[in-house]
């Protein structure tokens, strides 16, 4: 069944979220009457994007191996530690292809797509439907070239290449906890894209 939303007032504002109270009506079901209540709705400027970026690279003595960038880093709102792939907000009018691609390289200092590989759509989904109406957009990027040092050192404590036979186990420890991070990379290990 469809909710009816008669309208909706802010709360609060600031340049990433707005908090708004909406007003929904649940219809009628047999049983059931009809139900009108505010609902409070995070409201986000625009989507998210991140890559998993996937290369062969020289971890150790037996040659390359396929491992993918992962970024080490704190979020102090959970006070957790953990790893994520690089992503964030999509600017306005960017496209989120070239959103994840300048998160990669301003949070890493690894470029993706162009002559340093391919870069395919995985999904796109909202994380919080039920209060919010923020959106991740999901690639995967095959091969990467470095290009320096991160422009933000604040994003990540380290960044690493982390092998692709050792990802299973940090998703299990519990050491992917965002969940753009670990939707992005349980997707590409489902559909046996790593």
């Amino acid at each position: 069944m469809r909710w009816t939303v008669h309208g909706e007032r802010p709360i609060y504002e600031s340049e990433w979220v707005r908090l708004v109270l909406t007003d929904v009506e649940v219809p009628a079901v047999p049983g059931h009457p009809a139900r009108r209540f505010e609902h409070h709705v995070v409201r986000s400027r625009g989507p998210a994007a991140g890559a998993v970026v996937l290369d062969d690279v020289e971890t150790d003595d037996a040659g390359p191996r396929p491992c993918v960038l992962l970024l080490w880093r704190h979020r102090f709102i959970t006070d957790t530690w953990g790893w994520e792939v690089p992503g964030g907000g999509v600017d306005p009018g960017e496209a989120s292809i070239d959103a994840a691609a300048r998160e990669v390289l301003e949070e890493s200092g690894w470029r993706i797509g162009g002559d340093a590989g391919s870069v395919e759509h995985l999904v796109d989904y909202f994380p919080m439907n039920g209060l919010g109406d923020n959106r991740f957009d999901l690639f995967l990027a095959r091969g990467a070239v470095h290009e320096g040092d991160p422009t933000d050192p604040s994003e990540a404590e380290r960044v690493e290449w982390v092998p692709v036979d050792r990802l299973r186990g940090e998703i299990s420890a519990g050491r992917v906890q965002d969940g753009l991070s670990l939707s992005a990379l349980l997707w590409c290990l489902a559909f046996g894209l790593l």
